[in-house]
């Protein structure tokens, strides 16, 4: 049965915040106070992570992840009060891990070099934590991971000269197209893991249908691309070509945006 969809930003925000930035805020804003010292916010959350990435999301809960650090939930509980907030650090953290470049550190040449680096590291968390797909973000744990990956979109295309409105638009457009095109990927990579069966087995038990049940008159222009080749080898299956493309196609029309409106510089 497939993992139900999860929300993040349901924690008490007086709570969670001091939590998210706890390694960059001062001690005194270091979150709940933690009664056992072998037991931190950082041992919990890499617990929870490991056991999702093993077992998935629904195998998260609190009295889980005590047993996995070797605690009773109360003693669980003084670090992460609840489930809320687990998932919020959760996601947070595997944000993080993308590390993409700081202001002043090293990266690609180029606005569009930047966009495409960044679309390959969400792409491979995604890959690394595939009960990723399952988190809704429209409501974002706001910690450094997350802004991390805000403040690196926002500054590649910064360089275009857009207005601050098109800056804002353009970077909301990258991320929301990113993060769907990698949860597609991971839940493809990982229905084939769970079946034991590859998209390209599941579409050749269906090819009957293309003899027995499809109409070239009723679907011409799909008869046309299938016939010259434009599926390739995996029938109507989306592609990491498909993804490529889309990308490509976004970025185009941001420079051409840019051409059109006499921004800075344009190629990336």
């Amino acid at each position: 049965m497939p993992a139900s969809i999860e929300y993040s930003g349901g924690s008490d925000p007086d709570r969670i915040l001091p939590m998210l930035w706890r390694n960059v805020a001062p001690a005194s804003a270091a979150g709940p106070s933690v009664h056992a010292p072998q037991l931190s916010v950082d041992d919990v959350v890499t617990a929870s992570i490991e056991v999702a990435d093993s077992h998935g999301l629904g195998a998260v809960s609190l009295s889980g992840v005590a047993a996995a650090v070797g605690v009773d939930v109360t003693t669980l509980y003084t670090c992460v009060p609840s489930t809320a907030d687990l998932l919020d650090l959760m996601v947070d953290q595997v944000l993080g891990e993308r590390a993409l470049p700081a202001p002043g550190e090293p990266r690609p040449d180029g606005w569009r070099a930047q966009l495409e680096d960044y679309t390959q590291r969400t792409r491979a968390m995604y890959r690394r934590h595939p009960w990723l797909r399952h988190v809704s973000m429209v409501r974002p744990p706001i910690g450094p991971g997350m802004l991390a990956g805000s403040e690196y979109v926002l500054s590649a295309l910064a360089s275009t000269d857009m207005t601050p409105h098109q800056l804002a638009d353009a970077a909301n457009a990258i991320i929301a197209f990113v993060n769907k095109v990698a949860a597609a990927e991971a839940d493809s990579e990982q229905l084939e893991q769970s079946s034991g069966q590859t998209n390209d087995e599941w579409w050749g038990e269906r090819s009957p249908l293309w003899e027995r049940y499809f109409d070239a008159n009723r679907y011409p222009t799909m008869t046309f691309v299938y016939i010259s080749g434009g599926f390739g080898d995996s029938a109507l299956e989306a592609t990491p070509g498909a993804h490529d493309f889309g990308m490509r196609r976004l970025l185009d029309g941001i420079e051409a945006m840019v051409q059109r409106d006499g921004h800075g510089p344009a190629a990336g």
